[in-house]
């Protein structure tokens, strides 16, 4: 299935879960972290324990879960939750490089595959490029425009335009690459503006412009904007159906002209990736392992 739109829905609404199974979202992340008050956060195990078991349709998108950080008591309580249930993927916040992915991984039994959010330290900017030792282990990799500012202090990521400030531009770049570079989709972060859907539909069709293959969204009226922008059109698949099609014709060229243009090998792996998009599989995860104990 497709990762283009990733919808947060709070852990602890369990109406608004079930109304955003038909929102057309390609992934629920069914929330217990940020979106969750602390006294709220046991009501939302509950609750997402109790939708997992009874949203088990073949139409039915993707269900992750974003679990608190590991190290702190709520990522406990929600590791014995994940020991129980099994979500398409594991959305893992404040990940710090693949240690933090293979302690997930080791600490759940039959861990689905995990979508990290990868900067949200400062530490975790420096590990990006280990995400490429857990492969096998990954729905993805994603980055966060929010916790990071706040652990070192910024006023904010933002310029007054809305655009980032290059510290942020960079974790921005850094993560697009750590995801193409460890070979798994690479998601945008959410556009927080969410009455903007203008806005939003220039974000999107930058983050796509980019490389990202989908984004995150925090609101119901983002996903059919985000979908459109993750979406190739007609014109575009046909016109990579053709480049495609041009190189098997010939094949051991490098280089050969379509509509006048001189087209090559980058333009047919761009062609073949376009073909490829919306075509990604969840990855599964290595075989099984008993959970390591926790304290």
């Amino acid at each position: 299935m497709r990762l283009r739109s990733l919808l947060f829905v709070p852990g602890d609404r369990p109406e608004r879960m079930a109304k955003a199974l038909a929102l057309g979202a390609d992934a629920l992340i069914l929330d217990l972290e940020d979106a969750v008050a602390p006294e709220r956060k046991a009501a939302a195990r509950e609750a997402v324990e109790s939708f997992l078991a009874s949203a088990r349709n073949e139409k039915r998108p993707l269900l992750f879960v974003r679990m608190n950080p590991l190290g702190t008591a709520e990522g406990g309580a929600d590791l014995d939750l994940l020991d129980q249930v099994r979500p398409d993927a594991i959305v893992l916040p404040k990940a710090e490089g693949a240690a933090s992915v293979e302690t997930l991984f080791n600490d759940v039994y039959d861990c689905p595959p995990i979508l990290p959010i990868a900067t949200e330290t400062p530490a975790a900017v420096f590990q990006l490029g280990s995400f490429g030792e857990v492969t096998p282990y990954l729905a993805g990799l994603t980055w966060g425009a929010e916790d990071l500012p706040a652990a070192i202090g910024a006023a904010t990521a933002r310029e007054a335009d809305g655009s980032y400030t290059a510290p942020y531009q960079l974790a921005r770049s850094l993560t697009l690459f750590a995801a193409h570079a460890a070979r798994v989709p690479a998601i945008e972060t959410v556009y927080p503006d969410f009455r903007n859907l203008d806005g939003l539909a220039a974000y999107a069709a930058r983050g796509r412009r980019d490389g990202f293959t989908g984004m995150m969204a925090i609101h119901p009226a983002q996903v059919s904007v985000i979908n459109a922008a993750f979406t190739p059109s007609p014109e575009e698949l046909a016109h990579a159906r053709r480049v495609v099609a041009l190189f098997a014709a010939n094949p051991g060229a490098g280089a050969l002209q379509l509509d006048g243009r001189m087209v090559d090998t980058p333009h047919l792996r761009a062609a073949e990736r376009l073909l490829a998009l919306g075509a990604d599989l969840v990855p599964e995860p290595r075989a099984e392992r008993p959970p390591a104990e926790r304290p």
